[in-house]
């Protein structure tokens, strides 16, 4: 048997399985979500509907990740871990550019692909903070001091962080919290620097609310006092600052078992066709809301235990790692999914504030998906070559 092949049979094919089942069932998703969108009379005469062209564009994402995914998976983590430091330093200038663009999201244009680079920082942080950990305490034991393992997973998300809450872009930005988490306990961080630096950040969070959050988000404060609001059972503004949490919890809660049904009518009593869940938004922020509204419960539940199933099958994979690195990369990776999960159907249904955040692999979200499909991929490299041993130095033959 080749090792190509071993690598092909050795593969997680439930991870596969479940991450190719939530592409498709985002695609049948985004031809509903995005129906309503504009697009110019070319596009309408080609493909009927703006759905079917946005539907077709994720497929064309989903075939470059599925290049990504593979490329990813059958070389060893191990090689692929060198690519941090340039990965890292590549993503942070392509920030510093998007921040110069005449453009409210943020993105660039490159070799004919537009995208959010505030993506890229998140990806490579990933990646450089499970090689460091690892491997710098080999240079010199100073590295595995408790203290310089914090302060280096402590630089290294801040950098991004900032960086992405200078954008403004508040949902990417709180992502890095739960990943930095992880990070600290996975790295090895003892359980007393992890108390007290818990102490000290829910000391700082009127600081940071009151002070530094209004001076990075004009919309963040008032989109985090407007959920409050509502969840205290205040009145809001259901035409202004409440108008998209108030509709997008609508069409989840009044959807019943069965929804409305998919692709369904104003007649049928659908929000979305109403244009009461943001159109220009709904194919990717509050797609959940849609697929609630159209699926009924038994929809969210299906799509809720694909992202469990395929949560769970990140922590086994991490158990089974080879190394650190290993393990670090894949319970990094199972934390940014799991973010995203949580953050975007959470704002959906009242548990979080509305943060404007891309559900993984069912979005229309173009260079995320590429990215959810390189980040699962080396989760699959670490499964592949859990078996594979570094090739020791041989030592030289003793003297007759």
């Amino acid at each position: 048997m080749t090792p190509f092949l071993r690598k092909i049979l050795g593969m997680n094919w439930v991870l596969v399985l479940v991450m190719y089942g939530l592409l498709i069932f985002g695609v049948f998703m985004i031809e509903s979500a995005a129906r309503h969108l504009p697009v110019s009379k070319e596009v309408l005469g080609q493909f009927g509907s703006a759905g079917a062209y946005y539907a077709w564009m994720q497929k064309r994402w989903i075939l470059i990740g599925s290049v990504a995914y593979f490329g990813a998976a059958f070389i060893d983590y191990r090689w692929i871990r060198w690519l941090g430091i340039p990965f890292y330093l590549v993503s942070m200038a392509m920030m510093v550019l998007a921040m110069q663009q005449d453009d409210s999201v943020h993105r660039l244009s490159l070799f004919g692909l537009t995208f959010q680079p505030a993506q890229l920082g998140i990806s490579s942080g990933i990646l450089l903070i499970s090689w460091l950990v690892q491997d710098l305490p080999k240079l010199h034991r100073w590295f595995g001091a408790p203290f310089m393992r914090i302060a280096l997973i402590g630089v290294i998300a801040a950098v991004p962080f900032l960086m992405v809450m200078k954008m403004g872009d508040m949902g990417s930005a709180l992502v890095w919290i739960p990943v930095s988490i992880v990070a600290l306990l996975i790295g090895g961080a003892p359980f007393r620097y992890l108390s007290f630096m818990g102490l000290i950040g829910a000391g700082m969070i009127p600081l940071l609310y009151f002070i530094a959050l209004p001076l990075v988000s004009e919309r963040g404060p008032q989109r985090i006092d407007t959920w409050l609001r509502m969840m205290r059972g205040q009145e809001v503004n259901i035409a202004d600052e409440g108008y998209a949490p108030h509709n997008i919890s609508m069409a989840v809660g009044k959807a019943g078992w069965k929804g409305v049904g998919w692709k369904a009518t104003a007649e049928e009593g659908s929000l979305h066709a109403k244009a009461f869940i943001p159109k220009d938004t709904a194919h990717n922020d509050y797609i959940f809301a849609v697929i609630a509204e159209e699926l009924g419960f038994r929809g969210s539940l299906l799509l809720l235990s694909a992202f469990t199933l395929l949560l769970i099958q990140g922590l086994f994979i991490a158990f089974y790692s080879r190394d650190v690195c290993g393990r670090l990369l894949v319970s990094l990776v199972v934390a940014l999914f799991f973010a995203h999960v949580f953050e975007s159907i959470g704002m959906c249904v009242l548990l979080m504030p509305i943060t404007g955040i891309p559900l993984p692999l069912v979005s229309y979200s173009g260079t995320f998906v590429v990215i959810c499909m390189m980040l699962l991929g080396l989760v699959q490299s670490v499964w592949i070559h859990r078996h594979v041993k570094p090739v020791a130095a041989e030592k030289p033959a003793a003297e007759a």
